[in-house]
């Protein structure tokens, strides 16, 4: 269950949380076509941080544009009505959802003039998949559904709609047992997990697969930048299921998923079961950062 903060944003004045409401017939809520962003602020020496708000905030506008949908607020005003969020809700550490969706007015597939409504929500919400996947890892299953291929709907947008792909192939995994789904594209290639970003390492070499087929991530581009910054070799390429049963290691990356090691796919176990040398080290830089405790990556935070 999600942990009630004291106020949510609603186009440009606070409410109560449990007053925070749609009405049913809200265009979003029957046809999907909104746009969300997840952005997590961390608790840091100095502060309070928000992890790269600016790309997450740039990239919420560019999903609006690819749906034409016309914010009626700027970049500029939802990142800091952002800010003024977490600081009313008086929180340390927190994630982020802000929504852009099309509001209550005409019925059916085009919306006409309905207003285009945003909210942001901020709740205290810790390791999405789990402090034990965190540390030692988690049981992968590869889903039997299909992501969505880019001609069917638009893939870099972060569409509500379109995270029903996702519920089915999570929910798939869980009632088999599993803990998280990677989804192949239309191809039979490794696209992806349900909301996060696939990393795998052979022979020494970090590969992930090419943004055609992939959600533009944000924590996927901070892990290419530091990894190369690490001298590690990096590459983007198709990779087939077989692929990740047989890599040294592999992990997923995601606002929600942070950097979470993954120890066995489809029943086979990954390397040793356990976080490899560059998923650890990376995973321990990635922490570092958003604490506020790796000087180079400074820019990276917005503090509050």
């Amino acid at each position: 269950m999600v942990s009630e903060s004291k106020k949510i944003w609603m186009d440009g004045k606070f409410v109560n949380w449990a007053d925070a409401n749609v009405h049913i017939l809200t265009h979003t809520l029957h046809y999907g076509t909104g746009a969300f962003e997840g952005i997590r602020c961390y608790k840091t020496k100095k502060g309070s941080a928000v992890f790269r708000l600016q790309e997450h905030v740039d990239r919420l506008f560019d999903s609006c544009h690819i749906l034409n949908m016309k914010p009626p607020f700027s970049p500029g005003q939802i990142g800091k009505a952002i800010i003024d969020t977490i600081r009313i809700n008086e929180l340390k550490e927190c994630y982020i959802r802000p929504l852009i969706y099309i509001g209550y007015g005409a019925m059916g597939l085009y919306p006409k003039d309905n207003p285009i409504r945003i909210a942001i929500a901020v709740w205290p919400w810790g390791a999405y998949l789990g402090e034990d996947a965190l540390k030692n890892g988690i049981r992968v299953k590869v889903s039997s559904f299909t992501r969505l291929h880019p001609n069917v709907t638009m893939t870099k947008s972060k569409t509500c709609g379109d995270y029903v792909n996702s519920t089915l192939a999570k929910s798939e995994a869980l009632a088999c047992g599993y803990g998280e789904a990677i989804i192949l594209d239309t191809n039979g290639y490794v696209s992806e997990g349900t909301g996060q970003n696939i990393f795998i390492v052979r022979n020494g070499v970090l590969i992930t697969p090419p943004l055609p087929s992939v959600l533009e991530g944000i924590t996927r581009k901070s892990i290419i930048e530091m990894a190369q910054k690490e001298k590690i070799r990096v590459v983007e390429a198709n990779i087939t299921r077989d692929e990740v049963y047989i890599a040294e290691e592999a992990f997923f990356t995601g606002t929600a998923a942070e950097v979470t090691p993954i120890s066995e796919v489809d029943g086979r176990t990954v390397g040793k079961g356990k976080p490899g040398p560059v998923t650890k080290m990376l995973q321990d830089l990635f922490f570092k950062i958003v604490k506020g405790e790796a000087a180079a990556y400074k820019s990276w935070l917005t503090y509050i």
